[in-house]
This record gives C-alpha cells, structure tokens and sequence, in this order.
C-alpha cells in the first residue's frame, strides 16, 4: 500500500482511493466499514446551525460498525485495555480503533473525528449520524417526510436509517473530516439503496422504532445477512448502570473494579449505541 501524503492527496479519483483503503485496510477486519462523501452533500440536506465548517468538495468519511465488530474489536479490546471510566465501553473501543488507523494510516494529515457520542458547547450533536450515513449512500435514512398520506396525525415520528446488507443491525459511530483533502466530480453521490420501498413497511418500519424500540423488531425490517449474536444481544438489553457488572461476569475486567456513577445524560446516550 502506497504511502500517502498531502502532497499525494491530490483533487482525483486516487485521493479517495488513498483514503479508503488504508482505512478500510485497518477497520473493516475489526468489524467497520467506512463510505466517503464530500461535506457539501452533508450540508445541503441540513440548516446553517448544522453545517460543518469546511468547504463543500472537502472529503470526510462516515465510519459504521457491523455486527462483527463487537467479537471482534469490544471484546478483544476489554481484553488488552484498562476501561477508563465512568465513559462507555464501546465508545472507548471505537475512539481505539479510529484513532489508531488514523495514526498508522495518515499520521501527516489534518483531520477532524466526530464520534457519536460527542456534543458540541451548545449541546447538539458534532454531526447527525444518520444523514451521513444516508448521503454517504451506506445505509437509507427512513423519515417521516418519506411516508405518503400518514397515519400519524400529525404525531412526531422520528426517523432511522437501514443498511442493505444488515437491516438495523449496525450503528454509525464516527465521521472522519480530512481538512485538506479535496475531491471534484469524479467522486459522485450515490443513491443509498432503498430496501424498505413499500408505503406499508415503511409505516411498520417507523412505528416499530417509535413505539416499540426496546424489542428490537425494528431491526429485522429487512433480513440481515448479519445480526448481532446472543452475547451482544445481552450487552446492549443489559441496563448501562450494570453492563460493567456484566463484562465482569464474563471474566473482562476486573473484580474489582467499582460501578460507574453515571449522570442521566450518560444512561440515554449509552442506550443508543447498540
């Protein structure tokens, strides 16, 4: 694999290429994949306050995880890493790995990582997870604009995205920015494909996640070529207070080690990342 440097990450098809590949080369055997995009297709879908603040043919990288990724990066990573609390365990193991492809793959470039979990002063996200992964064309973000004669009278329906080859069994975890790197019309926005077609499936597909989410059915909308196995079912249906009590029951991590004390914000925001 070529080294490759600002001088290389030139306005052309191999800038991309020299993007993905080393991280995909690092990420996807640890369970992610990754999908570029250029900021302007992010920003035009979304008001000013949510813009971020690079030129619109600047590269950035939308990275998701798998169902693999938890045997294959979490439960490793518990094995070789100190958690460091009272921050969740899965973001520790995602800002690990990203941070290290990161280093071994561009250590000269300038780059910006938003993670999921991270909120900017004013308390809003760092970046709408979803829309990423929709414009990026990783996976379709479902909304309830994309529902005809709506049943909901005029209820609230919050939106989820699913991916082709895992329905809902994946999560969005980072967005990676390349501030110097940009790209021009050789790399073309693509269509996220658009498995759940039906008016009535998008209806089950929404209900489901709004009023049903703890169940899990939302996920199986579509048959996933993988889901998550019964150890990490068990994880993400474990409360976030007791998921350390958890890891220490399967021999993790030490006996020990105390329970974080986590604030109500913590609970909702670890509750999201399965």
């Amino acid at each position: 694999m070529p080294v490759v440097t600002n001088a290389t990450m030139a306005a052309s098809s191999a800038s991309v290429d020299g993007v993905i590949g080393p991280l995909g080369s690092c990420l996807t055997k640890l369970g992610f994949e990754v999908y570029p995009l250029k900021v302007g297709w992010y920003n035009s879908v979304l008001p000013p306050s949510f813009h971020l603040p690079y030129p619109d043919d600047a590269l950035a990288v939308v990275v998701l995880s798998t169902p693999a990724m938890f045997e294959q990066a979490f439960l490793p990573f518990l094995e070789h890493s100190s958690i460091q609390k009272p921050f969740d365990p899965v973001d520790q193991c995602v800002r690990h790995c990203v941070s290290t492809a990161v280093s071994q793959s561009f250590p000269e470039l300038k780059m910006d990582v938003r993670y999921d979990y991270e909120l900017l002063p004013s308390k809003k996200p760092k970046f709408l997870a979803q829309t990423a992964a929709h414009v990026s064309g990783a996976a379709f973000y479902y909304q309830q604009s994309d529902v005809t004669d709506q049943p909901w009278a005029g209820r609230k329906m919050f939106g989820v995205c699913i991916h082709p080859s895992f329905g809902g069994w994946f999560a969005i975890r980072a967005l990676l920015v390349f501030e110097d790197v940009t790209v021009g019309s050789e790399l073309v926005r693509p269509d996220p494909p658009d498995c759940v077609a039906s008016r009535g499936d998008r209806i089950k597909l929404l209900e489901a996640f709004n009023f049903h989410w703890q169940d899990w059915s939302y996920r199986d909308i579509v048959p996933g070529r993988q889901t998550y196995s019964e150890r990490q079912r068990e994880y993400f249906s474990t409360p976030p207070a007791q998921r350390l009590a958890l890891l220490r029951s399967w021999g993790l991590l030490p006996k020990e080690e105390a329970q974080p004390d986590l604030s109500p914000h913590e609970q909702n925001q670890a509750n999201g990342h399965g």
